[in-house]
């Protein structure tokens, strides 16, 4: 970490220290919640879990080397350190509050929506850094003690930071974008994620536009202006966001759109000022040019030119797992298995009917969907055989469902359901042929890397 004593956690969460006082003029090197993470003079959180209580973890902590740690309890008689507070994830989120307000020219980009985060997060990254020395997320480290983690990996020179954001309850987004300050907040979409938390589209609308009360004054508010809910979001403290979409009619639009396959598209980019100019995304999709568009929403609010704008979106690569393209030069299999709900499972679906040959899509069950989930997964079978994608396959209990919502009838598709993916992998060689376009998608839990991994290694 960079310049940020023990005295300034101290004074960040407001709790009682327990120790030599000497020891609070110490720099930390970092903030910890993993017990298996200790370095010299960091100092731990322990979070309490549903099955693990970290702090049963702070003696072997202290024994290990790290400086100080929080507790909720009073420790009694030790030998080591600490500081006891009321809430050690409100402590977590109030240090990242105090470390992110250390930098005080930095610049925050807060990212929310019920799809795309990750992929946004990158996109928005990749422009901003042809321009600034530029901060991200970790991976997906985008909770309540994720969000914390990252903004402690800010260091000296870091100009911009892009910090994605997730909820699955009420009042999350609240103490998030508490701790993050965002000079610009981004929300993607509004989807179905998350329905068994939220109930309505309407509740998560409600929660992810929390992210506005954090947003520092005098910032922007840029929207997926192609949502049907986030274009008739109004102006928040003064300011009225800026919507991007394939709309022509909205501030930042994307025209004479023009796929190139499962390579990507081309398009005529419009900015509020300026000329029109030619973009090119490497990953195939619509919500790839959303994305994109996302992306130059915020270049462009950041002062990045034309010229650097189209840069970045060209240089744009995929994290694995996130629609990521892997041609083994006998098949060409689209790496979407990170995560899946219904919204980002038609998405995928969209990219994966690109193809040129034959359209596989090996689906598996998408979680957190509430009562409706069943006919959720249902609707999803019969959108892609309605968009032409030929083999369809479902893996788990609720993507049974996926398979009877498939009509049958039509001639191009070929539905088949395994109960687990150790079953499907059984016949996987007598399923996939040369020259297939394949798609792999599924929640995070049911573990759909072991089939990409099992693919590339056949073809």
């Amino acid at each position: 970490m960079y310049q940020f004593k023990l005295q300034d956690a101290l004074n960040a969460c407001g709790g009682k220290f327990v120790g030599d006082q000497a020891l609070l003029e110490t720099n930390l090197s970092t903030i910890i919640i993993d017990s298996r993470k200790v370095e010299k003079d960091c100092l731990f959180v322990p979070i309490k879990g549903e099955r693990v209580d970290g702090h049963d973890f702070i003696p072997e902590v202290m024994e290990k080397g790290a400086l100080c740690a929080l507790s909720t309890h009073d420790l009694g008689t030790v030998s080591y350190p600490y500081i006891q507070v009321a809430s050690t994830d409100l402590a977590l989120l109030a240090m990242a509050k105090a470390y992110r307000d250390s930098f005080p020219d930095l610049k925050v980009v807060g990212i929310t929506g019920s799809v795309g985060k990750t992929s946004s997060k990158e996109m928005i990254a990749c422009v901003l850094a042809q321009k600034y020395q530029v901060h991200k997320t970790l991976g997906n480290l985008n909770s309540t003690w994720g969000l914390p983690l990252s903004i402690f990996t800010l260091k000296k020179g870091d100009q911009v930071s892009v910090l994605e954001m997730g909820v699955n309850h009420h009042g999350e987004m609240l103490e998030m974008t508490k701790s993050a300050s965002p000079d610009i907040a981004v929300i993607t979409n509004i989807g179905v994620a998350h329905l068994e938390f939220f109930k309505t589209q309407a509740g998560i609308l409600k929660e992810k536009a929390t992210m506005l009360e954090g947003l520092k004054e005098g910032g922007s508010i840029i929207l997926n202006g192609d949502d049907p809910l986030l274009k008739k979001v109004l102006p928040y403290k003064g300011i009225a966001p800026k919507l991007f979409g394939l709309d022509k009619t909205l501030d930042i639009s994307a025209t004479e759109v023009e796929s190139l396959g499962l390579r990507g598209s081309r398009f005529l980019l419009t900015l509020p000022e300026g000329e029109p100019f030619t973009c090119t995304v490497p990953v195939p999709g619509k919500h790839m040019i959303l994305n994109a568009l996302a992306a130059a929403s915020v270049g462009d609010a950041l002062g990045l030119s034309a010229k650097e704008i189209a840069a970045g979106i060209a240089a744009y690569e995929p994290l694995p797992g996130r629609n990521h393209i892997i041609d083994t030069k006998q098949i060409i299999i689209v790496d979407d298995c990170y995560n899946a709900n219904p919204v980002s499972t038609k998405a995928a679906l969209q990219v994966l009917s690109l193809g040129i040959g034959r359209k596989v899509a090996i689906l598996g069950d998408m979680g957190e969907l509430g009562a409706d989930e069943c006919s959720l997964h249902e609707d999803v079978g019969k959108f892609a055989a309605d968009i032409g994608i030929n083999v369809i396959i479902g893996i788990g209990t609720l993507c049974r469902f996926l398979v009877d919502g498939v009509d049958k009838e039509q001639d191009h598709v070929k539905a088949m359901w395994f109960e687990t993916k150790e079953d499907f992998l059984k016949e996987i060689h007598q399923i996939i042929e040369v020259g297939d376009n394949v798609l792999v998608k599924a929640s995070n839990g049911m573990n759909f890397p072991v089939i990409v991994d099992k693919l590339k290694e056949l073809f």
